[in-house]
């Protein structure tokens, strides 16, 4: 399986790139994983939230392909553990998913055409974060994941 994750404007903070860059980096030994950056619209400054919204999508579905199983990172999805998260990509793979893309919407989220095409929607957390912070977070865990599938030492429970 592969893992594509989707995001919307540039990672601009250093350590957060760096981070990132850590957890890809360690990523690679389980799944290739890539991540597919979608330029910030150069106008959102002059444009409604459902403006934004609806030309995201558009980037975003460029990105999709129709065999692609899409989960969107969304505050309303679906919360889980790190090990129900293990569980829940192992369950990918046994049903022989090609491509896994996950996607993190820009500030102002997802337009409903982008929801129509999800699979699922899953949340980190009810707190809500920076979309470039939920990056690092959400390949930390996908790291975790795979760790925890090969039984390594990485997370305790």
């Amino acid at each position: 399986m592969n893992i594509k994750l989707i995001v919307v404007g540039k990672t601009d903070q250093p350590y957060i790139r760096q981070g990132i860059e850590e957890y890809v980096s360690r990523l690679n030994h389980y799944v290739k994983f890539d991540m597919v950056v979608i330029p910030a619209l150069k106008d959102a400054g002059n444009a409604t939230p459902d403006e934004v919204r609806g030309k995201e999508s558009l980037l975003i579905a460029k990105q999709l392909n129709g065999v692609d199983r899409v989960v969107l990172l969304d505050e309303h999805g679906e919360e889980r553990t790190s090990v129900a998260f293990s569980h829940y990509l192992q369950k990918q793979m046994n049903a022989g998913i090609k491509t896994l893309a996950l996607v993190v919407g820009g500030a102002f989220g997802f337009a409903p055409s982008v929801y129509a095409t999800a699979h699922d929607k899953m949340s980190l957390s009810q707190m809500t974060f920076t979309h470039q912070i939920v990056r690092l977070f959400f390949v930390e865990q996908l790291y975790r994941a795979f760790t925890i599938l090969k039984g390594e030492k990485y997370h305790n429970e």
